[in-house]
C-alpha cells in the first residue's frame, strides 16, 4: 500500500544534542533552561540530550570544547554550524542580532532545530 507509515523514518529520532559547560559558568543555567524549553516544545525527550561537564583544560582538549556554554547538534556547533576544532576553556560570548550575549536565546535554538 502506498504511503504506508511503517517504513517512514522519523529523522528527529536521530537528533543528538550535547550541552557542554563548566561549573561556575554564569550563562550555563540560562542556556540549558532555554534548550530544555525548546526541546519540550519540539517534542524531543531527554534521551536526545547529553550533558557534558568539562572540568578542566585537559578535558577541554579531549572534546574540542569551544567554551561555556556550547550546544552541539549532531556533533556540530549551534553557533558555527561546524564540527569543533581546537579548544577554549573560557566563558563563551555570542553575537546574535547585533548584540553580545553569553546565553543562547530560545529563538536561535528553535531555529537551528527547525532547519535540520
Amino acid at each position: 500500500m502506498w504511503g504506508h507509515r511503517c517504513c517512514e523514518v522519523d529523522f528527529r529520532s536521530t537528533i543528538m544534542i550535547e550541552f557542554q559547560f563548566f561549573d561556575g559558568c554564569p550563562n550555563a543555567d540560562g542556556t540549558l533552561q532555554n534548550l530544555r524549553e525548546v526541546m519540550l516544545e519540539q517534542h524531543l525527550t531527554k534521551d536526545h540530550l547529553k550533558l557534558t561537564e568539562v572540568p578542566n583544560i585537559e578535558a577541554a582538549k579531549m572534546v574540542n570544547f569551544q567554551g561555556s556554554p556550547t550546544i552541539l547538534i549532531n556533533g556540530k556547533d549551534i553557533y558555527t554550524d561546524e564540527v569543533p576544532v581546537g579548544f577554549s576553556y573560557s566563558c563563551r560570548i555570542y553575537m546574535f542580532n547585533g548584540e553580545q550575549t553569553g546565553c543562547i536565546p530560545k529563538e536561535i535554538i528553535a531555529a537551528k532545530l527547525n532547519n535540520l
